[in-house]
């Protein structure tokens, strides 16, 4: 009823509010993609170009093992990187709705109580007389609006938003590191196993050979020369044992800190061994990362949250249009206060138009447009680092897969030159130094395959990364499986 009385009373201000309530047109430039120069094809994959890709399918897929598996979930319940992540997007959600909440008008309640005697030495105000108290009660609602005519608020909600957007972006791109790093970290724990193992087994080869010579020795039929090269030999091969020891415990250490534990050790799954090779997989269109890779979704999230900037920034060149207002009662009656004759009513357009702020308002709107550039060199930043990120995992995988080869070849090689000096010796065709070397060279051998074959499936792990693979939340599981 207040509303349509007062449109009778005044037209001109029904036709203001008319024009506060339209939604007019927002300043500054709309958003459009800068354009990126895209590879038909990602460098040195030979197959045919297709869509399909690694990184459509989710890590507990890719990942085999269950025990890695398991670790993962841990991590991804635990890792403290991922919470904050996690709690930056929570952060920015809540920024975007404090954005928003300014499009709306401020509508609060107040309410008070005054007293005031007039003095009797004074001259009174007139009407009023001389020591006679006066008191009022008054309440009633009061209402702010500022008119975003010209998009400055509309402007700051698109930034908030984008902005609330690049942060989900980024713990998704935590969380892929997250499951890439936990992976990695394994992978080089069993890598570290492996040499252990081969350490260890050629140790007790060597320790047999000790005892042989110094049987022969005791013999008769050899000399010191044979059993102290023996002895040395090996010492040399126990010295790996410590250092690999040692490389397994800081390792175990780094990966409890992944899944946010104290340091401790960690449980073990399948072993690296002969059949631990990457499958052959597809690795989709280049096109396709900058819609699949967080990190670049998340920077051409801050570009647009940049370019928005722009127009909240050139909207404070034009006029700000407000609106206040006052609808309530005051009486000087408690008792009197809701009736009728008590109400009263206020409402007050305003307008302010800048004229000289020392260039303030420019410097402003520039800061605003060099911002965006430079968001827009890290958009295209991000978008060529994933192309070479891709083309560096597919050659890894590629070379190191070819070197694997070799060195297996090699390993075969050298196990039957070992078992050959043994024969050749124990025949009197050859001195200990024939075996002697042959045990060194398949030892480095062993010791190097164990390493390509940890660096191949690494290689691996970090082309599904580098492919934007690995966000995906995981379905239900049984219960009592740990969930992300």
């Amino acid at each position: 009823m207040a509303r349509l009385e007062l449109s009778r009373r005044s037209p001109f201000i029904a036709a203001l509010l008319a024009v506060c309530l339209a939604p007019g047109c927002a300043v500054g430039p709309n958003y459009a993609r800068p354009e990126m120069p895209v590879p038909p094809a990602h460098r040195f994959f030979e197959g045919e170009a297709q869509a399909q890709s690694l990184a459509d399918v989710p890590w507990w897929e890719v990942i085999k093992d269950p025990v890695l598996q398991q670790l993962v979930r841990e991590a991804i319940a635990h890792n403290l990187d991922l919470i904050t992540a996690t709690a930056r997007v929570a952060e920015a959600r809540a920024q975007y709705g404090i954005a928003k909440s300014f499009l709306f008008p401020e509508v609060g309640f107040a309410g008070g109580y005054s007293a005031q005697q007039v003095s009797r030495l004074a001259e009174p105000p007139q009407g009023t007389a001389k020591g006679k108290t006066y008191q009022n009660w008054n309440a009633g609602f009061t209402l702010s609006w500022e008119i975003d005519l010209f998009g400055r608020l509309r402007r700051e909600k698109e930034a908030g938003f984008a902005t609330y957007l690049a942060t989900e972006e980024g713990r998704r791109a935590a969380l892929i590191t997250l499951v890439a790093d936990v992976a990695s970290t394994y992978l080089l724990l069993r890598e570290l196993d492996l040499q252990l193992e081969v350490a260890r087994r050629t140790v007790q080869t060597n320790e047999e050979t000790v005892q042989y010579y110094d049987r022969r020795l005791k013999g008769g039929v050899s000399n010191r020369l044979e059993l102290d090269t023996a002895v040395a030999n090996r010492a040399r091969t126990a010295t790996v044992i410590p250092q690999l020891e040692l490389q397994i415990g800081l390792t175990e250490n780094a990966l409890s800190l992944l899944l946010g534990r104290p340091p401790g050790p960690i449980a073990r799954g399948e072993a690296l061994s002969d059949k631990t090779k990457p499958p052959e997989v597809p690795v989709g269109l280049p096109a396709a990362l900058l819609e699949r890779r967080p990190d670049v979704v998340a920077a051409e999230q801050q570009l647009v949250a940049a370019n928005a900037n722009i127009g909240a920034a050139k909207a404070l060149f034009f006029p700000t249009i407000s609106l206040t207002g006052l609808l309530g009662t005051l009486s000087g009656d408690f008792s009197n206060l809701l009736k009728a004759d008590s109400n009263l009513w206020q409402l007050s357009p305003g307008l302010f138009q800048p004229i000289f702020q020392g260039g303030r308002i420019r410097r402003n709107y520039e800061v605003a447009k060099a911002r965006f550039d430079q968001a827009a060199a890290q958009y295209q930043k991000a978008a060529l680092n994933s192309y070479v990120e891709v083309a560096n995992g597919l050659v890894a995988v590629k070379k190191l897969g070819q070197a694997r080869l070799e060195l297996e070849d090699a390993v075969e090689a050298l196990r039957d030159a070992s078992a050959l000096a043994r024969a050749r010796y124990d025949t009197g065709l050859s001195s200990y130094l024939e075996i002697l070397t042959a045990d060194q060279q398949l030892l480095d051998q062993e010791l190097l395959l164990a390493q390509t074959r940890g660096e191949e499936m690494r290689a691996f792990v970090n082309l599904y990364r580098a492919l934007g693979g690995g966000w995906q939340v995981e379905p239900a599981a049984a219960p009592g499986t740990p969930q992300p």
